[in-house]
């Protein structure tokens, strides 16, 4: 073959290799739902239309609604991953249930009990009385500096001694990274891998894929850290703690898989992922956070408490900072996602979360009452 010829084939397979690559990284990334009217599913258009002003007014960066597991509504970009913040221990939960249905992790066993020296370092003999299951439900009374803690936290932290075991709900990263290393311990499995491995790929996750990397910084620097491009990460505070705290990056869609997959009570396509016992004994309303709204926490969930009558399941979400939101509600045959950008700068307020809220439920209320009223 002559040389030019051989030149121009080269040229013509690179630009092939290229293009492909090009379109690859363009096409519409893969989507596991179904697409349902809001009239079919019973949801007021008009009210969605002004959930979707208001999302724009606020913005938000993404906002998905499943009803019966197909999209009732959609905002956004469902397959941009962020940070999802705290929403990362309602993740962990179910880890957790799932090592609690092998028999791995006894949940009135104490600290004390435990063959963990290095995270136990420093505890008094009165703080590992604390149980697996108050260390979950954030009541161990152990108030020591942990990773990724906000200064609204360490602002309401009581003092170190304040409190037994037990006795006092705080909203505790101690006890919520100590979670995460128990889990690891107790189950011989690297958290990440093993959401992507149990959850991730069994519920068909198209943006989570596992990779993960480690953050080592000192407090002090907090503020500069630059979020890596991975699915997680464990991120050490090494002047405060020896146990890292661990992040989650999902997308709004893979969010709103797992969210369906605790709606269908831990089941998916004929598969129990998550024990269901489990599901109901991690939303239960252990401590009550909010008496006017009926809120409370249950073991790494905010659970809604039910009235009296009620037979169905809890509604149950959590939420992070920015505010991310994933939110189960059995009654309605519900999951919400809502999101918003903070790997950025970002302008969503807290008190900007509660029209969505109130909109999402109004949208569905809405058509349910005009229906009565025929």
């Amino acid at each position: 073959m002559k040389p030019w010829l051989l030149i121009f084939s080269f040229l013509l397979l690179s630009s092939v290799s290229t293009s492909l690559n090009a379109a690859k990284q363009h096409a519409k990334p893969k989507d596991q739902f179904e697409r349902i009217t809001p009239e079919k599913a019973g949801y007021s258009k008009a009210v969605l239309k002004q959930l979707k002003a208001h999302l724009e007014q606020k913005q938000s960066s993404a906002m998905l609604i499943l009803h019966k597991g197909k999209v009732v509504f959609e905002w956004g970009d469902l397959y941009k991953k962020h940070t999802i913040h705290s929403i990362r221990k309602s993740l962990l939960s179910s880890l957790l249930g799932i090592a609690w249905g092998e028999g791995k992790v006894d949940l009135n066993s104490r600290l004390a009990s435990l063959d963990m020296p290095e995270a136990l370092k420093g505890l008094t003999k009165t703080e590992k009385q604390a149980t697996v299951k108050m260390v979950l439900q954030s009541r161990s009374g152990i108030y020591l500096p942990a990773a990724a803690e906000s200064q609204g936290m360490k602002q309401q932290k009581p003092k170190r001694g304040e409190h037994t075991s037990g006795e006092h709900f705080y909203y505790n990263n101690w006890d919520f990274n100590f979670a995460g290393y128990y889990y690891e311990a107790i189950s011989g499995n690297k958290l990440f891998d093993a959401f992507n491995r149990l959850i991730a790929q069994p519920i068909g996750m198209q943006q989570f894929q596992g990779e993960t990397t480690s953050l080592s910084i000192n407090s002090e620097q907090l503020d500069d850290v630059v979020i890596p491009n991975s699915d997680g990460f464990y991120m050490y505070e090494t002047n405060l703690s020896a146990i890292p705290a661990y992040h989650f990056r999902l997308s709004t869609h893979d969010l709103a898989l797992y969210g369906q997959l605790l709606l269908n009570r831990g089941k998916w396509k004929g598969q129990q992922i998550i024990p269901e016992q489990w599901i109901d004994l991690s939303t239960q309303p252990y401590s009550v956070t909010n008496q006017q709204y009926n809120l409370a926490y249950g073991m790494l969930w905010n659970v809604i408490i039910p009235d009296e009558h009620q037979t169905e399941p809890n509604a149950f979400y959590h939420t992070g900072t920015g505010v991310h939101m994933l939110g189960i509600y059995p009654q309605q045959d519900m999951v919400m996602v809502h999101r918003v950008d903070t790997e950025k700068q970002y302008s969503f307020k807290n008190y900007d979360l509660y029209p969505v809220i109130r909109l999402m439920h109004q949208a569905k209320q809405s058509i349910n009452s005009n229906n009565s009223s025929e």
